[in-house]
């Protein structure tokens, strides 16, 4: 009879593109979260938690560079042929929640939401499929107060979680004076140099056959601007390029006459909001919206301008200047659903790449208008604005500029050294609980001491409590100061070393007070010396 064969162990790894966060990491991304969530919250945002799971069709077909809806998304058919997938960001689930609710709903509605997002691409360095993202939208209103208060409230949360004035900036633009930009671009080739110049007057079916420029595609293109610069993007833009791996990508084939035009566009920032908007009114031979409209004449690149100039003053008037948030016509957001305004939180200090080499930081948050979202679910037009900070971009940040504690400290540990006393050790820990510090019971094998406080050690405990039974019956117990007697083990004195012991004794009943003396005195010595 032959053996049955055993099936194989599975291997104990994290999936490809995911990753597994610990105590201190977990720890820091809620510590900032809850800072940001403070400042949406004054802002009058509302918390919302949607599910994350949704149809296919409520996702929508808004990822970069995707064709087919379930593409790009972890999804899954049904028993009912219905298909399902984890959301790719908060922004598509809230037009889905809002067109459900919107009768219960206050309108405007301000809502944030955190938590993770699931994206079914190729995992790289840095590139995950599950990542953390924040995000604060308000559905409901047209006013461009509503963009000036999300930037607004961008720079206070960034403030908030330790980025200093001065090592960031809000970078504004509009996909209206954009699209004013691209109308009229055509693929070129043979058959579009043929066409009569009045050819969209009269559109038939002779050329529906024939190419004509993806929108989408000029603004996939246009937002590697800052990888590829303005050369690399008039050669995507026309022909195509080599890229670093000497792989050739095909160019969207524009004109180089119009792909200059765009290039010309996204060089337009000017050394002020001013001078950027008169820069893009002069290159697109827009005047002033509102003249367009007492002769009846709509133009999408004019009122553009006209919002980007109403953000700049309402930003201004709050205190908001160009230290913080500027006007930027290369930024384009890959996504979309943008209709209007879209902007971007970039860090502008330095730091050292793998290879030793200075660059900035770069975007940690990014959002825009999107007007025609929530459309999709009710046929209707609602106006819809908000951000989405990338979580963990934005504590790789932190961890460069060092706000952040590398370490979390650990529980105080109640060593065991009878375990028939188990009893009196959890009265201990329950009586630190109730004083609010952080407290266990340690519950491996208590036959050696040794390991206790190696385990105590690799905790980051700042106090270890003993009590055996001469301590016991003396109504005693042993402090033991850990983050003391780590310091005094590497270069104190004999004489340091009696002047302030790291283990003393002191009365049962006192063990709590003494114990929050410690660790306020860990606290300060931190505080006086942050290294």
């Amino acid at each position: 009879m032959a053996k049955t064969r055993k099936s194989p162990r599975p291997k104990a790894e994290t999936p490809k593109g995911f990753r597994d966060y610990f105590g201190a990491d977990v720890a820091a991304r809620d510590n900032m979260l809850r800072a940001i969530g403070e400042v949406y919250h004054r802002y009058g945002f509302e918390a919302l938690e949607s599910s994350a799971v949704e149809t296919v069709e409520a996702l929508g077909k808004f990822l970069p560079d995707v064709e087919r809806p379930n593409e790009g998304v972890f999804a899954w058919e049904e028993e009912t042929g219905d298909w399902l997938a984890l959301r790719y960001d908060l922004t598509a689930p809230l037009a889905r929640v809002f067109a459900q609710h919107r009768n219960d709903l206050p309108s405007p509605y301000r809502r944030y939401a955190m938590g993770p997002v699931w994206r079914n691409e190729k995992p790289g360095p840095g590139r995950f499929r599950q990542f953390y993202q924040c995000d604060a939208d308000t559905v409901g209103s047209a006013s461009m107060a509503a963009d000036a208060e999300v930037c607004a409230m961008l720079c206070d949360a960034l403030e908030a979680v330790g980025i200093e004035r001065g090592d960031y900036v809000v970078r504004i633009n509009n996909r209206k004076v954009l699209n004013g930009i691209l109308e009229g671009l055509n693929v070129d080739n043979e058959k579009t140099r043929s066409l009569p110049s009045n050819f969209t007057d009269s559109l038939d079916t002779k050329y529906s056959d024939w190419e004509f420029v993806d929108p989408e595609a000029v603004l996939r293109t246009i937002d590697k601007f800052d990888k590829v610069g303005a050369e690399g993007v008039l050669e995507l833009l026309t022909t195509g390029r080599k890229d670093q791996s000497g792989a050739f990508i095909d160019g969207v084939g524009i004109s180089a006459q119009n792909a200059s035009r765009v290039v010309q566009f996204m060089e337009s920032r000017g050394k002020d909001n001013a001078e950027t908007i008169s820069n893009l009114r002069e290159l697109m031979g827009a005047p002033d919206a509102n003249l367009l409209a007492t002769m009846g004449v709509y133009n999408i690149g004019a009122e553009g301008l006209q919002e980007l100039q109403e953000i700049a003053d309402l930003l201004e008037a709050q205190g908001y200047g160009p230290d913080r948030i500027v006007i930027d016509p290369s930024v384009v957001r890959g996504l979309g659903y943008y209709t209007g305004p879209v902007y971007e939180a970039e860090l502008t200090f330095e730091i050292l790449d793998k290879k030793g080499r200075k660059r900035q930081f770069g975007s940690v948050a990014g959002g825009g208008r999107y007007d025609d979202l929530v459309k999709r679910f009710t046929g209707q037009e609602v106006p819809a604005t908000g951000v989405s900070i990338g979580v963990d971009r934005l504590l790789a940040a932190l961890r460069e500029k060092g706000r952040l504690a590398e370490t979390e400290a650990g529980p105080v540990v109640i060593t065991v050294m009878d375990r028939d006393r188990m009893a009196d050790y959890l009265a201990m820990v329950g009586e630190l609980r109730a004083a609010g510090i952080r407290a266990e019971v340690y519950l491996g094998n208590p036959k050696n001491f040794g390991n206790q406080l190696k385990y105590a050690d690799k905790r980051g405990s700042p106090v270890a409590v003993i009590e055996g039974g001469n301590e016991k019956d003396a109504g005693i117990v042993q402090i033991k100061d850990l983050i003391l007697g780590a310091k005094l083990a590497e270069n104190a004195t004999h004489e340091e070393w009696k002047a302030r012991p790291s283990q003393f004794e002191v009365p049962r009943d006192e063990l709590v007070a003494r114990v929050l003396e410690i660790l306020a005195s860990q606290q300060s010595d931190k505080q006086a010396d942050p290294s």
